[in-house]
């Protein structure tokens, strides 16, 4: 299979084009949500958790059944920076011990029944420093893109992505003042962890980066490929043919997150399939999830990346669907309603 686009205005036609969430399917559930042998709301967010995916699934008992974990890794030309604490050949050690089951993103997936596939995208060849020139050309982008788009099972039903990247976190603190303004400080953490002098020069470089490339009149996507990296985009371009197979998706931690919101503008509502699985110590996620209106369903001080934090808020969605699709109704259960 090849990607259904052949440049950006193609792709951007396929986001416009995108289906919109079942209304139908979404006023069935909170019929059913109605008449489960709970008190109104007993089960708090769950409840409108199992309701959105509903929405998106086409039905009102719906099942997981499918869920998918996507690992996208690439290199980054701005470590040449200084901006990591650990050197750029870590992304390959680190796709060898996915690959070998041995990264926490393999316990989680396992744990919750998750099929996990992991995409490694030309780490011999980084892409340039975003201080000097855009991190891809048009071409590149597009081929990253369609990675991400062709990795997406058809008959998943739901989508995790996750990511590895010496520097992603510069990339996405980048991609985000870019795209939400503020200044350098806002969006910068600590990564890998950097000392304070780190964290200075990280600040600098996506100031000088995002000084290069304009925060006027960019899509988003001129942002996601003028400061992003190869695994970012693949992440843009799962979560996109997501929307269009009506696959609900959980995002992950500020790199992910930074890459789908660059779908989201200026296309607001371009998001309403996924959900923020967690909120990462990374300053700039709890900021970043705040612009976009989505509130983590998880808080735990996790930092990892690899989809390890979404990965582990599928343990609660499941919870929330396994409770709507199999309760039963007060009539089911002969039990009186109030």
């Amino acid at each position: 299979m090849t990607a259904p686009f052949s440049n950006l205005a193609e792709f951007s036609d396929l986001l416009d084009a995108a289906p919109a969430r079942d209304e139908g399917a979404v006023a069935a559930a909170q019929e059913r949500n109605g008449q489960l042998t709970k008190p109104p709301g007993a089960l708090g967010r769950l409840e409108d958790l199992a309701i959105w995916y509903a929405g998106w699934r086409g039905t009102a008992k719906p099942q997981i059944a499918a869920p998918q974990v996507l690992v996208f890794a690439g290199n980054h030309g701005v470590t040449a920076q200084g901006v990591s604490a650990f050197p750029p050949e870590v992304t390959a050690q680190m796709v060898q011990n996915f690959d070998h089951g041995g990264a926490a993103i393999n316990q989680l997936a396992n744990c919750f029944g998750a099929r996990m596939d992991v995409h490694a995208l030309s780490l011999e060849t980084p892409t340039s420093d975003f201080t000097a020139a855009p991190a891809m050309d048009e071409a590149g982008f597009l081929e990253a893109l369609g990675v991400g788009w062709q990795a997406v099972d058809p008959g998943g039903d739901v989508l995790i992505c996750g990511e590895m990247g010496i520097g992603n976190t510069t990339s996405a603190a980048a991609v985000a003042l870019a795209l939400f303004g503020g200044v350098a400080s806002d969006w910068v953490g600590r990564g890998t962890g950097v000392d304070d002098a780190g964290l200075a020069n990280k600040a600098r470089v996506v100031e000088a980066g995002v000084a290069l490339h304009g925060r006027e009149g960019q899509s988003g996507l001129d942002v996601l490929r003028c400061l992003g990296g190869r695994e970012l985009a693949a992440m843009a371009g799962a979560i996109a043919r997501a929307r269009v197979l009506r696959i609900p998706v959980l995002l992950d931690g500020f790199i992910c997150t930074a890459a789908a919101a660059c779908l989201d503008q200026p296309r607001r509502g371009a998001l309403d399939h996924c959900a923020a699985g967690h909120v990462s110590v990374e300053p700039g996620h709890a900021r970043l999830l705040g612009v976009l209106d989505k509130a983590p369903l998880l808080s735990l001080g996790m930092r990892l990346g690899e989809g390890s934090g979404a990965a582990l808020a599928l343990g609660v969605l499941k919870g929330a669907v396994a409770c709507h699709s199999g309760m039963a109704s007060f009539a089911e259960a002969g039990v009186s309603e109030a």
